[in-house]
């Protein structure tokens, strides 16, 4: 059951339960494929960067893409992801012709989940002409999964926090 709006005539899903989590029923399959093909084009995570990065490391490959840190100079220093580049989503207008090329794909990041840095950045690149994708969970869920990252001191990893990356495996299985 559908009921149209006046203003727009577009059908609406009927409120057809009281469930919470199916008071809106959920999108027919083609509809769901769709947004979730989409979303996959906009975003990866930081499990899949990784495997990315350690394939074309061990292999001498080309990684495909640029990872992009979008953070202030003081978050650089305070700790990144080897092999990213460093450009400040204030600076992408004067810089991101320097350092990116608008053939390779890039993945950009910021702090975290909180921190919407890294969309801010993916818009900037976007309407400038490049590819990109954003890299869901930043600097934080990278850390916090037991990947490495270099800071002044020198090269750096945590254990990985069972809440976000299975303890004592490699791969989440996802």
């Amino acid at each position: 059951m559908t009921v149209e709006t006046a203003a727009e005539a577009t059908p609406v899903p009927a409120l057809t339960s009281e469930n919470p989590v199916l008071r809106v029923p959920p999108a027919a399959p083609a509809d769901a494929a769709a947004h979730f093909a989409a979303s996959l084009a906009f975003h990866t995570d930081v499990s899949d960067v990784a495997a990315a990065l350690a394939t074309a490391a061990g292999t001498d490959t080309d990684l495909g893409f640029v990872l992009v840190d979008t953070r202030s100079t003081e978050a650089w220093e305070q700790g990144h992801i080897p092999g990213a580049v460093h450009l400040p989503t204030a600076q992408i207008p004067q810089l991101a012709d320097a350092f990116l090329d608008r053939a390779v794909p890039v993945v950009v990041h910021c702090w975290g989940p909180g921190c919407n840095g890294a969309t801010r950045a993916a818009y900037a690149l976007a309407s400038r002409g490049y590819q990109v994708k954003e890299m869901l969970g930043g600097i934080e869920y990278w850390i916090r999964e037991g990947f490495g990252y270099e800071t002044a001191e020198g090269a750096e990893q945590r254990a990985a926090d069972p809440l976000t990356a299975p303890a004592g495996a490699d791969d989440c299985g996802c």
